[in-house]
């Protein structure tokens, strides 16, 4: 009688992988095009590194052999603290700020009248020149942007920002000034910072905690080579000022 042949297991079909790394490829393109750069804070991104650099510099590598257990040292009660350093408390502080900014003035937004953005300085609310002032001139267009300067004001009189600082930036396109009142761009920019400060001192703000810089041209949102890019250009900045740029 033949003896039957014991035949090995078949080996278990690998078909799936494919199927299996299309999926997970399509997940991976599908996340990545719900990410949008746009929502980034990046003054907290800057309080969070600035946190991580101080916590890296205050680390000492502890020597142990081999079997022994860590005592508790210096880190011991460092995931408790972390969140308590100054720097990310004010990196808070700037976003809710921001959040704040960004629901107060939605119609200012909506109309392009300003612009509410983030980055290494702090929160930057811009209004935009050619709202405020007439092409070449220092003085505010005040019937036209009362009302928002008296929600400037009382933004900047919020409880929560009571221990900040602030910075008014004026600036200017590339197109020379004609007259005698301003000898440059220089004087302008400087000078329209100045005349938004007087009138939310007016309107009741604190100016021990504001001032000012005129830059000019010097620093471009856009090219000055298109009309729109001088548009954008032409803009006063006030800036809920990051510690590290008091």
């Amino acid at each position: 009688m033949a003896k039957k042949e014991n035949k090995e297991p078949e080996k278990p079909s690998t078909a799936w992988q494919g199927t299996y790394g299309d999926m997970i490829t399509l997940m991976l393109c599908f996340f990545v095009m719900l990410y949008d750069p746009s929502e980034v804070d990046t003054a907290a991104l800057a309080q969070i590194q600035d946190s991580l650099q101080i916590v890296t510099e205050s680390i000492e590598a502890p020597v142990t052999s081999g079997g022994q257990s860590l005592s508790a040292g210096k880190l011991a009660d460092l995931g408790n603290s972390i969140s308590a350093l100054p720097s990310l408390e004010g990196g808070k502080s700037l976003s809710v700020a921001k959040k704040k900014a960004v629901s107060l003035f939605a119609p200012e937004v909506n109309s392009a009248k300003i612009t509410i953005s983030s980055d290494e300085r702090g929160v930057v609310i811009s209004l935009a020149s050619d709202v405020f002032f007439e092409q070449g001139s220092a003085a505010l267009n005040i019937d036209e942007t009362r009302d928002i300067l008296l929600k400037l004001s009382k933004f900047f009189q919020d409880s929560e920002l009571k221990n900040r600082r602030f910075r008014i930036e004026g600036h200017t396109d590339s197109t020379p000034v004609s007259g005698e009142e301003f000898p440059s761009n220089w004087e302008l920019s400087a000078t329209r910072a100045t005349t938004v400060l007087h009138y939310l001192a007016d309107f009741g703000v604190d100016e021990q905690q504001f001032s000012i810089a005129g830059y000019a041209d010097t620093r471009p949102m856009f090219s000055n080579e298109t009309k729109e890019g001088q548009a954008y250009n032409r803009r006063v900045d006030i800036i809920i000022l990051d510690e590290g740029h008091f």
